[in-house]
């Protein structure tokens, strides 16, 4: 576990992270592991590379991406300008999970939110993950909010 490296992704990691993404009930749902991968995943990718106020990040370990998350710092008027800190789309190879790594993902997130100037840590699961949920709040997060979707 020592040998893990949080890292900004490059585009040869996204059919690792594409992987992780739909290594779950939902995901599996949702994402499309084919290849070549859908171009919306490289166009968003793209996007995401292009904009200061998100970051992409795997965890390496030895070259072999194992773990995923998304982070967006979010400038806003409330709490006095404060920045938020968004952490989404978090996931752990099924071949890593209940080892500590998802812990230290977030550790390593919020030093980064931290770093960045934010005020305040936010994050939405689904209602289909209690286990997520506990462990959300195990790590001090609040279920302060009621968080609604439009699919569009």
């Amino acid at each position: 576990m020592d040998a893990i490296r949080f890292r900004p992704a490059e585009a040869a990691d996204l059919p690792q992270i594409v992987a992780l993404l739909a290594d779950d009930p939902l995901g599996r749902s949702r994402e499309d592991t084919s290849l070549p991968l859908d171009r919306r995943y490289l166009d968003a990718f793209d996007a995401l590379r292009r904009d200061p106020n998100q970051a992409l990040v795997v965890a390496d370990a030895g070259g072999a991406v194992i773990g995923c998350m998304q982070l967006s710092f979010i400038p806003g008027l409330s709490r006095r300008g404060a920045w938020r800190g968004q952490i989404e789309s978090v996931r752990v190879a099924s071949s890593h999970r209940g080892g500590g790594l998802g812990r230290r993902m977030f550790e390593w997130a919020i030093a980064e939110c931290r770093r960045r100037g934010c005020g305040l840590v936010q994050l939405a699961t689904d209602k289909a993950r209690p286990d997520a949920l506990r462990f959300y709040e195990a790590l001090g997060f609040e279920a302060t909010h009621e968080g609604l979707k439009l699919a569009l």
